[in-house]
């Protein structure tokens, strides 16, 4: 005796409802298929990684830590748009955007500017999508091999301008190489 459902997908999938042997019902030639696949996993090579002695090699498409850019003055890019914000699908970016006064020129591009800009790391999945989004070059994450330290506290994961905003040494020397090529 057969029965037809359908499934989520919409698609038929036929299930029978037949009598099992007496084999079948002892279980013993699942059993053996299970040991066996057990025994030949037994002896093949170890897949672990004595992380901090051994450090596994990164894909060249990896996306590490995310930094907020500077440009050659030092100033920020971020103007406080929000489409990072707007493309993030974990929602794991906020901001506060703000005007700027006349005497930071010196400090932003732009007359708006993101007085806060956090990233919850325990949501970001690390997808890149900001990135693509931001349409003044803002933020990026970084091919380093610096991943997202571990702690205790939640609040540790909430990465604020003081850690994301990329150091004015690097921007100064970001600037140095590009006037050089």
């Amino acid at each position: 005796m057969s029965i037809e459902t359908i499934s989520l997908s919409g698609r038929k999938k036929v299930v029978s409802n037949k009598e099992m042997t007496f084999w079948e019902r002892l279980y013993l030639v699942a059993i053996v298929k299970g040991l066996w696949i057990t025994l030949q996993h037994l002896f093949k090579r170890k897949v672990t990684i004595h992380y901090p002695e051994q450090v596994r090699e990164r894909s060249v498409v990896y996306r590490g830590q995310h930094m907020l850019k500077r440009d050659e003055q030092g100033r920020e890019n971020c103007t406080a748009c929000g489409l990072c914000a707007l493309s993030c699908p974990a929602e794991a970016i906020t901001m506060k955007a703000e005007e700027r006064k006349p005497d930071e020129k010196h400090l932003y591009r732009e007359e708006k500017y993101a007085s806060i800009y956090e990233i919850n790391m325990l949501r970001c999945i690390f997808c890149g999508l900001c990135e693509e989004a931001c349409p003044k070059d803002a933020i990026y994450l970084t091919i380093s091999k610096e991943l997202v330290p571990s702690n205790y506290d939640r609040e540790d994961f909430i990465f604020g301008k003081d850690r994301l905003v990329m150091p004015l040494e690097m921007a100064m020397k970001n600037a140095q190489l590009k006037n050089a090529n």
